[in-house]
């Protein structure tokens, strides 16, 4: 099947959002200095410190994602590992102007950098990152459930 990447028109897409869960896919991804965790410059979760995600585009396979992920929002290549398992996420807020809730079905991936922290240059999603050692009890619980369920700590 071919990968329909192209922008879809924004009515369309606020009107999909507000009716229907949106199927992302994200990245646990390990450093040999840590775990990485992107501050979020939109909503939902704005200024937080989170997974890098995307959404999954159709006929696109989540390996496919995961790695269109890492190369377009960070620069980097990654070796995928295991999957860590299949989330919801519940937002009081959107990042569209039409859009006040948003549900989103995550697809979540743990995954080992081939690149070095120092390669990564951030999209306009994100405006710093930090590699972490341990869990930080402060993190978003969203964060902290994937750090738990991968047992990264």
């Amino acid at each position: 099947m071919k990968v329909h990447d192209e922008s879809v028109p924004m009515e369309q897409f606020e009107r999909f959002l507000n009716s229907m869960p949106q199927v992302s896919v994200e990245l646990v991804i390990s450093f040999d200095q840590g775990i990485l965790l992107l501050r979020r410059r939109n909503e939902p979760a704005k200024g937080e410190w989170f997974w890098p995600g995307t959404r999954l585009y159709k006929g696109e396979t989540f390996d496919q994602a995961a790695k269109r992920l890492a190369r377009e929002e960070l620069s980097i290549a990654i070796r995928l590992g295991e999957m860590l398992g299949v989330y919801n996420h519940f937002w009081d807020t959107g990042n569209l102007p039409n859009v006040e809730t948003t549900h989103t079905v995550n697809i979540v991936y743990h995954a080992h950098a081939e690149s070095n922290a120092e390669d990564i240059v951030l999209d306009g999603q994100h405006d710093d990152y930090r590699l972490i050692t341990e869990l930080d009890p402060t993190l978003h619980e969203y964060v902290i459930r994937y750090l738990e369920d991968g047992d990264f700590f």
